[in-house]
């Protein structure tokens, strides 16, 4: 049992982090022309505004609340806001945003398998990635109550350290969940497979979200209609001019235009 402990939270997380990395950069340099969401709003658009909002909203908001919640040292924390305390707003904030995650997920599912033209050019992965969301959403919330049960903060720490050391790679980190819940060690155990299996999904867009940020500084773009060019080609007709057109222009004018 210890063994099996250890393998599922000592070294599978490395393994999944390493596809995850290594599997995403390899993806983008060989097969950029499938990096894409591979959006079915062209084939039905209906349900998916309601399930694709509510889906992002919620799992947005769960991925950055698991990172800066895991992953911030307790002592940089514990002047402003309690252990206890902590895993309240943790509670009620994930619990709204799971909600709205897995009500959306679910929409997105029902829809994709019970819409014959969007079922058909479903991918195995697209099925498969919707289903894994799904449970880990359940599974997700169903931890609330066993959190409940523990309002000192005490699993939400254990938690909290075995993920900082992971990262950080200190040892030890799988021992601290021996005596955890089989429902935390589920949701645990599924959302590394979910790394596991991103760079082979269409959640490689994901990477695109992020780096649409460098939006903010690239250099902006010169964009003219052909409003400036009617406005050149009125007045030469009004004086008898021959008229400027796109194949008449000079090179540095067309390009512009």
């Amino acid at each position: 049992m210890d063994y099996l402990n250890t393998l599922l939270f000592g070294y599978y997380p490395y393994v999944c982090l390493t596809v995850f990395l290594l599997g995403s950069l390899i993806r983008f340099d060989r097969e950029q022309y499938t990096w894409k969401s591979d959006s079915s709003q062209l084939l039905r658009a209906g349900r998916l505004r309601w399930g694709s909002n509510l889906f992002h909203v919620g799992v947005l908001f769960l991925f950055f609340g698991h990172t800066v919640g895991m992953l911030t040292p307790h002592f940089l924390y514990e002047p402003f806001i309690s252990a206890g305390h902590k895993q309240l707003v943790a509670m009620v904030s994930g619990g709204v945003a799971g909600l709205l995650g897995f009500v959306g997920v679910t929409i997105l599912l029902h829809r994709r398998l019970s819409d014959a033209r969007i079922r058909i050019n479903s991918k195995f992965g697209d099925v498969l990635l919707l289903v894994l969301m799904w449970l880990q959403l359940a599974l997700g919330l169903a931890t609330i109550p066993l959190s409940a049960r523990h309002l000192d903060g005490g699993m939400m720490m254990t938690l909290a350290e075995w993920a900082q050391r992971i990262v950080t790679f200190r040892g030890g980190a799988a021992a601290l969940l021996s005596d955890a819940g089989w429902v935390f060690k589920a949701h645990m155990f599924l959302g590394m497979s979910i790394f596991l299996v991103f760079p082979f999904t269409r959640l490689v867009h994901v990477w695109s979200g992020f780096a649409s940020v460098a939006y903010l500084w690239r250099p902006y773009q010169v964009v003219r209609t052909r409003r400036a060019l009617r406005r050149q080609v009125a007045p030469a007709q009004a004086a008898g001019m021959p008229a400027m057109t796109p194949r008449t222009m000079p090179q540095t004018q067309r390009s512009a235009t």
